[in-house]
């Protein structure tokens, strides 16, 4: 049995508007393509193989910024009317904001009361434990759930990407020197060291695609910046992860960490 996510997409109308081109940074070109390195790798239960120096001198891929919270400290999950989940991320410089359907980058507005934040015709603002998210197409009527402090790199050392899904309980760490993964599977039981490469990249939507290094051990990761929560705990996060691997999808969610 696979977890599943927990969330519900927003409507057409208000898609439409949230669906803003520029909400998330770019640093390249729209599809990546980058070679697998070459190296002695991990059997598939956790038996680290020793890496070549070509992987050492290969960096850890940028992953994109939509699957960060930026300088904010928690993740906020709120429940809306009509009936959509989204998580927020803010400081008093900058609001990040996932939805079902891609992650939004809004600037502080002058309000008389609370806080208001701003992106061409979308407008979140935030009153203590609600917040009233408009555009031209349509209105939400939000109210703070649950909340969740992000995770830093203090308590995951050298991890750029971290997730988790339940039934399975499992878990993926990217490193972050280096393209290489740790995935812990069935509640533990199961452990793969292993190197992987970038097959598809897109900045600008949020999205990147890991497929294994390693003929013997094919799996594909997909990380994608849109609102998720843990199907067990309500937990907000920025980030879809989907694993597939040995003909099964696990599916659970996640967060990037920044130096």
């Amino acid at each position: 049995m696979f977890c599943h996510f927990n969330y519900r997409y927003l409507p057409s109308l208000l898609v439409a508007t949230l669906l803003l081109p520029g909400c998330v940074s770019s640093s390249g070109p729209d599809e990546k393509q980058v070679a697998p390195p070459t190296v002695r790798e991990a059997d598939a239960f956790g038996v680290t193989g020793e890496s070549t120096s070509l992987e050492k001198k290969n960096p850890a891929p940028l992953l994109p910024s939509a699957l960060f919270p930026g300088e904010a400290k928690e993740f906020v999950a709120w429940r809306c009317t009509p009936a959509q989940d989204l998580v927020s991320a803010a400081t008093p410089r900058k609001l990040r904001l996932w939805s079902g359907q891609g992650a939004y980058r809004l600037e502080p507005a002058v309000v008389a009361s609370g806080a208001r934040y701003v992106k061409a015709d979308l407008s979140f603002w935030n009153k203590g434990k609600e917040a009233t998210v408009e555009s031209d197409k349509g209105r939400l009527r939000c109210e703070q759930d649950e909340t969740r402090k992000v995770l830093t790199r203090r308590q995951r050392p050298d991890v750029m990407f971290h997730g988790r899904g339940n039934e399975p309980g499992w878990t993926v760490r990217l490193a972050s020197d280096r393209p290489r993964l740790a995935l812990m599977l069935d509640y533990g039981e199961r452990e793969i060291d292993a190197a992987y490469r970038v097959t598809s990249l897109d900045n600008d939507a949020g999205r990147v695609t890991l497929e294994s290094a390693r003929k013997d051990l094919p799996f594909t990761l997909s990380l994608e910046g849109r609102a998720c929560f843990d199907a067990m705990s309500g937990e907000p996060y920025p980030a879809r992860v989907t694993l597939r691997l040995d003909g099964k999808t696990y599916r659970g969610c996640g967060q990037g960490i920044a130096p």
